[in-house]
């Protein structure tokens, strides 16, 4: 690979194209290029054959494309994104994008996978029950973060053995951290000791907490920035006008300027990213499945309804802010004006937000958006009334969608549909649900946690009568 400017420009390369990666740390990197900050770049790629056309459109346009970002207001804004500078075809080998993080020049490997593709238990290890990973560790063409990365790293150590950044920019709390300890046990289990003992001191993972509403790219985007641009371009997104990025300064091998375009860099994330986890996220998620369930298609139609929105409210109010905030630890963060403003943003009727795409992946984010709040309400004796309404949701809208009564197809890489099946076909459907391990890890059975969202349970289907 050749760099687009001189032998000194540093790269870091992303693996996950999808639309948040383009704009939220693309653009990051395009602000800097703006103010004249040109000595990094992106290099980017797949680790999956699936968005294989967006990649051939944005290579067809010189890998640039138009970011729209709208605000609450109604106020658009149009920026030409180029600070990805080579993209790399998917090839099962990985031969492009393991040449460019042996390449010298590499100080920092990104990555974007979702919150599903970290197949970890409830303890945070590996989970053997997936078939990408069962692969991974048989030695096939790697199809996960940990056999690419692996792969990645393994070239890099035989190469020239220079240290390298690896930055996880998914929503998982403590990203960095639990990515860092699955990857050494990924390559412990494959018993590979020398690149094992390689990353413990090559490498550093900072934690980071990422927020940018994306959604999906649809055909009006593309006729809305020809109108306001007269560029036609089939790669264009858009994102709201907010956009967050707080970082843990631990890089092993040098990193962007960042904080000269607002990206906080801070010695610890936990703060921030509890409060996005739990006020923006599980929120997210609350008023996408009572949406869906009122027959709503967009979030910030969920959010507009009173009853949705102080369902989302009383959650924030009644269960997360104590959870996080106290006189003897009081939290840096304003969380009753966060709360507000997460509200405002989702209301924004210009996003066209999709509860489908919003819904996905429950499994995944019962665990860790909402399950800490109940553990920690439970472990002080508080009321969990508010943040029970959450799950309740998704076990109503679970029975519905096994039933085929939900108007869109919904995706769930850690669910099990005989699981699922076997829940809502229960006789005791609550006890079944309440009982779920992977949903409630070590509260499974916990019988407050039961009666609780049986009583929560009423109170959805009083809410879902009302809509009929």
């Amino acid at each position: 690979m050749k760099n687009s400017g001189n032998s000194d420009t540093s790269i870091q390369l992303h693996l996950g194209l999808g639309s948040f990666h383009r704009a939220h740390q693309a653009m990051y990197m395009q602000n800097l290029h703006d103010i004249g900050e040109t000595q990094w770049e992106i290099a980017a790629g797949n680790i999956r054959s699936d968005m294989q056309s967006v990649v051939e459109i944005l290579k067809s346009q010189n890998n640039e494309y138009m970011l729209e970002t709208v605000s609450p207001a109604g106020e658009h804004k149009y920026q030409l994104i180029r600070s990805i500078k080579h993209i790399v075809d998917w090839e099962k080998d990985m031969k492009g994008i393991t040449e460019i993080a042996a390449n010298e020049n590499t100080k920092i490997i990104s990555f974007t996978v979702t919150e599903a593709g970290y197949y970890l238990d409830g303890n945070f290890k590996l989970d053997d029950n997936y078939k990408d990973l069962q692969s991974d560790l048989a030695g096939n063409a790697p199809c996960t973060i940990y056999g690419t990365m692996t792969q990645l790293l393994r070239a890099r150590m035989a190469s020239h053995g220079e240290p390298v950044t690896l930055l996880n920019c998914d929503n998982v709390r403590s990203n960095g951290e639990k990515f860092k300890n699955a990857l050494l046990e990924y390559i412990e289990r494959i018993g590979d000791t020398d690149l094992l003992e390689w990353v413990k001191t090559h490498t550093s993972s900072p934690n980071s907490m990422v927020d940018r509403i994306t959604p999906r790219p649809t055909a009006d985007i593309i006729e809305r920035v020809f109108a306001a641009t007269g560029r036609r371009d089939e790669a264009a997104l858009m994102g709201e006008s907010f956009t967050q990025w707080v970082i843990e300064d631990n890089f092993i091998a040098g990193r962007p300027p960042w904080e000269l375009v607002d990206v906080e860099m801070v010695e610890d994330v936990e703060p921030y990213e509890e409060a996005k986890i739990r006020v923006l996220n599980a929120t997210h998620s609350c008023i996408a499945w009572a949406g869906t369930l009122r027959g709503y298609q967009y979030i910030h139609q969920g959010t507009n309804d009173p009853e949705v929105r102080q369902l989302a409210f009383d959650y924030v109010t009644n269960d997360v802010i104590p959870c996080l905030t106290s006189a003897e630890s009081p939290s840096p963060i304003d969380l009753e004006k966060y709360r507000d403003t997460v509200l405002e943003r989702f209301s924004n009727p210009n996003i066209l937000d999709t509860n489908q795409r919003v819904v996905m992946d429950a499994y995944s984010k019962i665990p860790s958006f909402i399950l800490p709040t109940i553990q920690d309400a439970i472990k002080t004796g508080r009321s969990i009334d508010s943040v029970a309404m959450l799950p309740a949701l998704f076990l109503a809208f679970l029975v519905r969608e096994q039933k085929g009564e939900i108007k869109f197809e919904y995706e769930d890489a850690m669910m099990s549909t005989e699981n699922a099946q076997k829940i809502v076909s229960s006789d005791d459907i609550i006890h079944a649900f309440s009982n779920d391990k992977i949903l409630f890890g070590d509260l499974a059975g916990n019988q407050t946690l039961r009666e609780t969202l049986r009583k929560a349970y009423d109170r959805v289907n009083a809410f879902i009568e009302k809509t009929a």
